[in-house]
């Protein structure tokens, strides 16, 4: 990162359009989840009109007063009628309150959702006469300019918006097109090369909400963008739309056709056993396709493999089935590696199952199932479980668990009357 000549001085992204947020350069992980190798900036703006000013977003709690000398050497607090949070995360909000407090004229914009949400960060009730609930459509006056609102729910919470500045074509998007990167140039022809920030921020943020990223982009992109001005990281003032058109083809669905489902069965087997069992499995869910419909199987040994390659083929899959032998009362730690990735992308709605070989209790196949029901997939087939060396009949077991499954992905399966005293 490189010092700009006033650290601490906004910066002009328009005529009358400033950044009056903060750098955060020695940030090292953010929510945990994010490792911010280049540090981070908290992205608030302050927009003049011929009748009043906005502020878009504030800051992280921590970095409030260098916002506020920001703001101030471009704007009185009296001249303040309009404040807008596009997103109600801490590191968006945490000077808020404070805000709302010196500009006791300004009435506070944010969506549906974040009005119901407020109380989770602090006491709106003082507040509570100034709170304007904004949506899709809406828009407020600054006199000769206008802003309005898109509701983009779950990007990546479910009260963010942008906000849009029609005067200058300069887009406020939240999270949304934003990443991790703090360089004190700030705009996207200045900086250094932050391309891998920007996917990894979309890999970890927005990828689990594609399909809210593709609502999203359908309600920017007729927009005649000339800005970008995120939430983080830097502004994208030079060929905005190269950063919308990733977006979509990092969102886009898969390609297979709508009659071809994909089934993939991921397994690790100590001796063999629970490898035969995958087999079986793969061969079954192969013999449920007909001329009406096919499903597409996919068989992948774990064992000296990694999560991560595997995550793409998971965001595109129908179903995911998984086998593990049970060692020391447990599946053994690469399927658990696996499953704890599936946080990443948007797995709820896929079907799921499980197996395996055991030689004393079998814990496996049950904790695996549980752990896919509570990502949100669906587990129509009981698990199939094999002491040591799998049986005739239990390889037929699992022949008929590939079939099941490939059957409710094909929407032929037969409904089946559960036995109350198997939920026990």
């Amino acid at each position: 990162m490189r010092a700009s000549a006033n650290p601490e001085s906004a910066l002009a992204v328009a005529p009358g359009v400033h950044w009056i947020g903060a750098f955060d350069p020695d940030l090292r992980s953010f929510d945990i989840i994010l490792r911010t190798a280049n540090g981070t900036s908290y992205n608030a703006y302050a927009v003049r009109g011929s009748e009043g000013v906005a502020v878009i977003d504030t800051v992280k709690l921590g970095f409030s007063e260098t916002f506020f000398r920001r703001l101030e050497s471009v704007a009185e607090y009296d001249e303040i009628t309009t404040i807008v949070l596009n997103h109600l995360e801490p590191d968006h909000s945490g000077a808020l309150p404070e805000l709302l407090r010196r500009a006791p004229g300004a009435k506070l914009h944010v969506s549906p959702q974040a009005r119901l949400m407020l109380k989770g960060l602090f006491d709106p009730g003082e507040f509570a006469d100034r709170i304007v609930s904004v949506g899709t459509g809406d828009s407020t006056g600054l006199g000769d300019r206008r802003l309005e609102f898109f509701n983009t729910p779950y990007l990546h919470w479910p009260d963010t918006q942008c906000t849009w500045l029609a005067a200058e074509g300069i887009l406020f998007s939240a999270d949304f097109l934003g990443c991790h990167y703090c360089d004190t140039r700030l705009f996207n022809d200045a900086v250094g090369d932050f391309r891998f920030s920007f996917e990894y921020y979309y890999a970890h943020i927005m990828r689990p909400f594609r399909a809210h990223v593709r609502d999203a982009l359908d309600l920017i992109e007729p927009l005649p963008i000339k800005v970008i001005a995120p939430g983080h990281g830097p502004i994208l003032r030079n060929d905005p739309r190269d950063y919308v058109a990733r977006y979509r083809a990092l969102s886009a669905p898969g390609l297979h056709g709508a009659s071809t489902k994909t089934l993939l069965v991921f397994y690790i087997s100590a001796y063999g056993a629970t490898r035969r069992m995958a087999e079986a499995v793969a061969a079954g869910a192969e013999s449920a396709s007909t001329a009406a419909g096919e499903v597409r199987v996919s068989l992948y040994d774990l064992e000296g493999g990694h999560a991560q390659p595997f995550v793409d083929l998971i965001e595109e899959a129908d179903a995911l089935v998984f086998g593990s032998p049970t060692i020391n009362g447990d599946a053994v730690k690469p399927v658990w590696d696996l499953l704890s990735s599936l946080t990443m992308v948007d797995v709820k709605g896929k079907l799921g199952a499980a197996f395996g070989s055991y030689g004393w209790s079998g814990e496996a196949v049950p904790m695996i199932e549980d752990r896919l029901r509570r990502l949100k997939l669906r587990v129509p087939v009981l698990g199939v479980k094999a002491r040591l060396t799998p049986t005739a009949d239990e390889f037929s077991a699992c022949h008929d668990l590939g079939r099941q499954v490939a059957l409710h992905l094909l929407g032929r399966a037969v409904p089946r009357t559960i036995d109350m005293a198997n939920l026990v």
